[in-house]
Formats: C-alpha cells, sequence, structure tokens
C-alpha cells in the first residue's frame, strides 16, 4: 500500500532557522523536510493536538507471490 500523498506548499524560512534546521536534521539523519514535519508534529503533542501517527511507506522488497516464475 503506497503512502498518502502529501500537500506540498512553499515555505520561506530566515537563513539562520534554516541552517539551525538542516544541522538538526542532519544529527538526526533525516531530510529537512522530514525535520520540519517532525518538529511540527511534536510542537502541535505540546499544545495538546492530537493527529494521527503518519502512514510510513513500506521499505524493502514486495513480498513472493506464489506462482511467479523469474
Amino acid at each position: 500500500m503506497a503512502a498518502p500523498p502529501k500537500k506540498a506548499f512553499p515555505l520561506r524560512l530566515d537563513p539562520a532557522l534554516y541552517a539551525a534546521i538542516e544541522r538538526s536534521a542532519a544529527t538526526d539523519l533525516r531530510s529537512v523536510n522530514a525535520q520540519v514535519e517532525c518538529l511540527l508534529r511534536e510542537a502541535l503533542g505540546r499544545r495538546g493536538v492530537k493527529l494521527a501517527d503518519p502512514v510510513r511507506a513500506r521499505r524493502g522488497r514486495p513480498p513472493k507471490n506464489e506462482g511467479d516464475e523469474t
């Protein structure tokens, strides 16, 4: 099952803020985009906003189907 599409939108950030997020993302082995999403989820959680867990894309090879010959 594929992950649902994400909403794309432009975001303007102060260069110093972007650099700080970029450093934080590198420390956590995430992309800047994933780090921004993670930070937003954490901030909303601290404010008491309930969100469903994100749907994660399945990784790795798909399971082999019985009867497939390759």
